[in-house]
C-alpha cells in the first residue's frame, strides 16, 4: 500500500506506522512540525507532510499518490479550555481529510473511531456493532466521534471506500500517554503505586492488546467492506478480574481500596473547579467518571469472521507488556 497516516505520533498510530514500514508499505505521515517527525524519521519508506487537519493544502499533498488513508488523529483529552476544539478537530478535521482524499483519488479510507461510540452495554452480555445506543453520550469525545462516523459513512461512495474501526481499551508496549492509560495502570500496579479499585470492581470493560489493534487496522484496509464498522477488542473483564489477573502476572497482590463512585465524582468535580484557580487541566472529569461506571462488554466477532481478526489473551498481553516495561528500566 501507499499510505497517508494522521496521528502517527500517537500510541496506536506510531505502532501502525512501524508495522507498515516493516512490511514494505510506503507511508506519509501528517505531523505538525519537523521536530514531531524525528521519532519516525528512522523508519524505512516513511516521510513527513508538515501541517494539521485545518491545512487543506497539506492534506491534499499528503493524500496525493496514496491508495489508502488511515485517519487516526483526534482530540481525546477529557477536558479542553476551548470548548469548540473537539468538534473542530474530530469532525471538521475529518471532513477536510475526506474531501482531500476524494479529490486526490484515494481508494480506501480507514477511520479510527472508538468503541465508546457503540456502548455502553446494558449488562454483562457482549454487544456488537449492530447495537442501537439509547444512553446519551458521556462526553464531547464520544459525541464528536459519532458525528465524524456519520460523515465517514456519507463519503463511502464512488471510488472512495470508507471503513470504520472501533478499538476498545488498548494496552501494550508503546508511548505512555493518555491514550495508553491502561498500560500506565499496569505499570503503576507492578511498582506498588496503584492502590484504588473503581467502585466495587464489578463493572466490565473490554481490553485489547496493541498488536491486535494494529493488525485490525491493516486488515480493515485490505478486507473491510465499504461503509462497514468493525469493533477491535479483546477480553471482557470486570475490574476485579482485571486486578486478579494482574496480581497473578506480577506475582504481587496489592491491597486495593474500593473508590466509591460518589467520591470519584466529587474528586473529578473538584479538579474541574480548580482549573479556574490553578490553570491545571483536570486528569478526569465528571462525565468521564460516569462513563467508566458502566458495563462495556463488547464482541469482535464481526471483525473475526469478516477480516480474519484475532486476539491475544489478556494474560499473554500483560506478560508482554510487563516484559517491555522491565526492559525500559
Amino acid at each position: 500500500m501507499k499510505c497517508f497516516i494522521t496521528g502517527a505520533n500517537g500510541f496506536i498510530g506510531f505502532r501502525l506506522t512501524e508495522r507498515l514500514s516493516a512490511e514494505g508499505h510506503t507511508v506519509k505521515c501528517l505531523v505538525r512540525s519537523p521536530e514531531r517527525f524525528r521519532e519516525l524519521a528512522h523508519l524505512q519508506a516513511v516521510t513527513s507532510v508538515i501541517g494539521d487537519l485545518d491545512d487543506i493544502s497539506a492534506l491534499e499533498a499528503g493524500t496525493a499518490g496514496c491508495d489508502t488513508v488511515f485517519h487516526m488523529a483526534a482530540l481525546a483529552k477529557p477536558w479542553s479550555k476551548d470548548k469548540s476544539l473537539p468538534f473542530r478537530v474530530n469532525v471538521l478535521g475529518t471532513e477536510n481529510l475526506l474531501k482531500a482524499s476524494q479529490k486526490t483519488g484515494v481508494g480506501r479510507f480507514v477511520f479510527t473511531s472508538s468503541a465508546a461510540v457503540i456502548g455502553p452495554s446494558p449488562g454483562v452480555e457482549p454487544i456488537d456493532e449492530s447495537f442501537v445506543r439509547t444512553v446519551p453520550f458521556f462526553n464531547d469525545y464520544e459525541e464528536t466521534k459519532y458525528q465524524a462516523e456519520i460523515l465517514v459513512k456519507k463519503y463511502s461512495r464512488g471510488d472512495l471506500e470508507t471503513v470504520i474501526v472501533n478499538p476498545t481499551r488498548v494496552f501494550g508496549p508503546g508511548k505512555l500517554s493518555e491514550s495508553n492509560s491502561v498500560t500506565i495502570m499496569i505499570d503503576r500496579y507492578s511498582r506498588g503505586k496503584w492502590h484504588i479499585k473503581p467502585g466495587d470492581g464489578s463493572c466490565v470493560g473490554n481490553y485489547v492488546f496493541i498488536d491486535d489493534v494494529v493488525s485490525g487496522h491493516i486488515l480493515a484496509a485490505m478486507k473491510g467492506r465499504a461503509g462497514e464498522t468493525y469493533l477491535l477488542g479483546g477480553d471482557n473483564l470486570t475490574f476485579n478480574r482485571f486486578f486478579d489477573l494482574l496480581a497473578a502476572a506480577t506475582g504481587k497482590r496489592r491491597v486495593l481500596v474500593p473508590f466509591p463512585v460518589r467520591l470519584m465524582i466529587a474528586g473529578a468535580a473538584l479538579m474541574e473547579w480548580q482549573v479556574n484557580v490553578t490553570g491545571i487541566p483536570p486528569m478526569i472529569t465528571v462525565p468521564w467518571v460516569r462513563k467508566y461506571m458502566n458495563h462495556w462488554s463488547l464482541s469482535s466477532n464481526k471483525a473475526v469472521s469478516e477480516l480474519g481478526y484475532s486476539t491475544t489473551p489478556f494474560t499473554s498481553g500483560v506478560e508482554k507488556t510487563l516484559q517491555w516495561l522491565r526492559s525500559k528500566k
